[in-house]
């Protein structure tokens, strides 16, 4: 006996990217600065494959092809950040033209302001980052690569975790600064 499943209901493929940088916000001028961070990780997950890659600074043209193949790119602070990153070391890749779904950006739109990854991870997922950004430069200085992918790697968990729950519920929670929990649309369902 055979199952037909209607196209229209199968879960569309996405990608989920995280980056980690060499140098702080602080080492370059900014945050606005951010082309001038550089990669120590990226770490992308396929839905199609149920894997994860990892992908260095010299790697980073191989990803931007990857990215470009035409799934959704799934992430947190994406848009502003990530791609910023990523753009001087695949100038082939037009990363503002790919078909993107920023976490952050579309609560932030959502809600009137920002809410960070580890809130959402905890009050949704009951779920908490491993480490910090700081943590991972840290790391970069000290030539330890594969804690900064392990720790990328978990957040690109988190960041598919989330933009699972939003996509079949509907909604993530959030911890408010008071503590208690607040709750999203999650836009992209």
């Amino acid at each position: 006996m055979t199952t037909t499943v209607q196209l229209s209901l199968m879960p569309q493929p996405y990608l989920v990217l995280d980056v980690e940088t060499r140098l702080s916000a602080r080492e370059v001028g900014g945050w606005h600065m951010a082309r001038h961070m550089g990669v120590s990780i990226a770490v992308l997950y396929d839905s199609r494959t149920d894997a994860f890659t990892a992908y260095t600074q010299d790697q980073i043209p191989e990803l931007g092809e990857v990215l470009a193949s035409g799934p959704l790119v799934v992430g947190f602070n994406t848009l502003r950040f990530d791609y910023a990153v990523l753009a001087p070391h695949a100038p082939a890749c037009d990363f503002l033209r790919l078909h993107s779904l920023d976490i952050l950006a579309e609560l932030e739109k959502e809600l009137g302001h920002r809410v960070s990854l580890d809130s959402l991870a905890s009050a949704t997922l009951g779920a908490q980052k491993s480490a910090d950004g700081l943590l991972a430069l840290r790391w970069w200085k000290e030539n330890r690569l594969d804690l900064i992918e392990e720790y990328c790697r978990k957040d690109v968990a988190l960041t598919r975790d989330l933009y699972r729950h939003g996509r079949d519920k509907g909604f993530l929670l959030y911890t408010r600064k008071d503590g208690s929990v607040g709750k999203a649309r999650a836009l992209w369902t």
